[in-house]
């Protein structure tokens, strides 16, 4: 029997590119989760809100008797707004267990002992949960839009109201990262899915609980800054032109947002290494 060489040998396959590994992941992701028919359940209950307001806009654009039913600015801030709740129950569906799995099952270790770096490691989680909310935040309110162009049979609503396009995209993007960042850090400091789905509850129900108490006992809406949803919401009002709900200054409300998106990265930071540091 003839005995084959089987010294060092030059791999002959293709190399994947510094920087694209985290696209191996998300992909790996997004379909193990919409493989998931529960999942698939409640992504179209997110887009039951589109549904109603799609058979607004078409009754309102073809009956003259409902007309008060046409869509203005405001519509789309009202929209996104009945999203929030969504974006609650996805971002806990999907990114509770993104980071926490794989801490139970030691395979930080693993992942980041490839050619992964830990940037790559976070983006690829950060993408899965961040394509999932955008599904049911901006993808939603710009077809939307575009169904209230085909409905009315004219551009005439957009190019009144052209701020909408920035306003939609931003607010969706502060709202998105918000939720996909702060889920992420918290499924970075616990091994358990359950207890990181019961944290984010807990931060989301304390701080709004939190707020309404000192609102109701100095009478002023000053403290929204202690809520991330009081300071969102201030800040989806400035975006979209409309009167502040708070009396905080809206300065403040858009420091606050990005105050909680950069410690949700520095704990992701601190927390996402191939080999654990204790102290």
């Amino acid at each position: 029997m003839p005995i084959h060489d089987q010294g060092y040998r030059r791999y002959g396959g293709t190399r994947t590119a510094v920087g694209h590994a985290w696209q191996v992941m998300t992909r790996a992701g997004v379909l193990s989760i919409i493989s998931n028919r529960k999942f698939l359940g409640l992504m179209l209950f997110a887009w039951a809100p589109f549904v109603v307001r799609a058979v607004q806009i078409y009754v309102a654009s073809n009956f003259q008797q409902a007309s008060f039913l046409a869509p203005k600015g405001e519509t789309f801030r009202e929209f996104l707004d009945q999203q929030g709740a969504f974006v609650f129950f996805v971002t806990i569906y999907v990114g509770a267990g993104l980071i926490a799995n794989d801490r139970r099952a030691n395979a930080l270790q693993l992942y980041l002992s490839k050619p992964m770096t830990s940037a790559e490691y976070i983006a690829g989680k950060l993408a899965i949960l961040f394509l999932f909310l955008v599904s049911v935040t901006f993808l939603p309110a710009m077809m939307l839009l575009l169904t209230q162009a085909i409905f009315a049979g004219s551009l005439t609503f957009v190019s009144n109201n052209l701020y909408l396009l920035p306003a939609i995209t931003l607010f969706s993007l502060a709202q998105v990262l918000l939720a996909s960042t702060t889920m992420l850090a918290l499924s970075s400091l616990s091994k358990s899915s359950r207890f990181v789905a019961v944290m984010y509850a807990g931060l989301f129900f304390f701080t709004t609980a939190l707020f309404n108490a000192l609102r109701g006992i100095t009478g002023k809406t000053t403290f929204a800054w202690l809520s991330p949803t009081a300071a969102l919401e201030q800040l989806g009002d400035v975006i979209f032109r409309l009167p502040p709900r708070y009396q905080l200054p809206p300065s403040i409300a858009g420091v606050t947002v990005l105050v909680l998106i950069a410690a949700s990265f520095y704990i992701l930071h601190r927390r996402v290494r191939g080999v654990e540091i204790v102290t």
